[in-house]
């Protein structure tokens, strides 16, 4: 059986030409088979391609040949070979919408944290927060221990959620996100706002469930893919803790409620299912 992989990589880097970047990438893309999304903006890139291990490893190393990317970081998860239906490459405004105006990135963010760091201040017993800066329906499938829940329901909220995180201004704070890039950005708006003891999970919580699985994370990992979850790493004893939302039994498949707008997402178990006739897979 042929083995798929899933990566997910950005960097926030000035980018001269972005159209010209889109061309030549979605050109490689294509040659290589891959399928899965890229988006290319002034600001940097951000993407996730799906393929086999030689076509991965084809575009990693291509991607690393141009000298503003030749120190990227590349998370990888085992793949279906359906994740993605098509390869997509655009230009964007923005490669994570926030919408709070530009921020000089490679200097404005917060200082890094490790996944080993982070796992020795657990132990530590010092107090923190962790603040989630995924989307709500996403923690609700995993999450850290001590983590607060800003309950966005798109991360470009954010702004609007300032007033009700003002009382961790001066807690010592470690913004989370699957891969690193949201936090990144929003860190640059916190500490504008005067957070100011903040970290950001270096490579986000993708890198410390590889490291950790099962430990001070719970649950499982939201994925923008066919997949929709992954748990990274398994491990035997991984913790369930998505509740359905009609039954509350654990459960950690999501669905699409498009009879509303904006479109919501649910968790619901295969027995309640059947009496929701508006959900369908995300």
């Amino acid at each position: 059986m042929t083995e798929h992989v899933v990566i997910l990589f950005y960097k926030f880097v000035p980018i001269a030409d972005p159209d010209a970047l889109r061309d030549a990438q979605r050109a490689l893309a294509e040659s290589l088979g891959l399928r899965g999304r890229l988006l290319i903006a002034k600001e940097g890139i951000n993407g996730t391609f799906e393929g086999t291990r030689e076509q991965i490893d084809a575009y990693t190393e291509a991607l690393r040949a141009l000298p503003e990317f030749a120190d990227i970081a590349f998370k990888e998860s085992a793949g279906t070979g359906t994740a993605f239906r098509k390869v997509e490459v655009r230009v964007r405004p923005e490669v994570v919408t926030l919408g709070a105006g530009e921020f000089d990135v490679q200097n404005e963010t917060a200082r890094e944290m490790t996944a080993e760091e982070l796992d020795a201040l657990y132990d530590s017993g010092e107090d923190f927060v962790v603040l989630d800066l995924r989307n709500d329906y996403e923690i609700r499938v995993g999450k850290f221990e001590k983590t607060v829940n800003p309950e966005l329901e798109n991360f470009r909220d954010l702004p609007a959620k300032l007033d009700t995180l003002a009382h961790l201004k001066h807690n010592k704070v470690v913004a989370v996100c699957t891969g690193g890039i949201r936090c990144e950005k929003a860190t640059c708006l916190l500490q504008r706002e005067g957070f100011d003891n903040i970290y950001q999970l270096k490579d986000g919580i993708h890198t410390y469930m590889q490291q950790y699985p099962g430990k001070h994370f719970k649950g499982t990992l939201f994925v923008f893919d066919n997949r929709m979850v992954t748990p990274v790493a398994e491990t035997p004893t991984r913790e369930i803790v998505g509740r359905c939302f009609s039954c509350d039994a654990p459960c950690e498949d999501l669905y699409n409620d498009d009879s509303v707008r904006p479109s919501a997402k649910y968790i619901c178990c295969q027995s309640c299912l059947e009496n929701h006739s508006a959900l369908r897979p995300v």
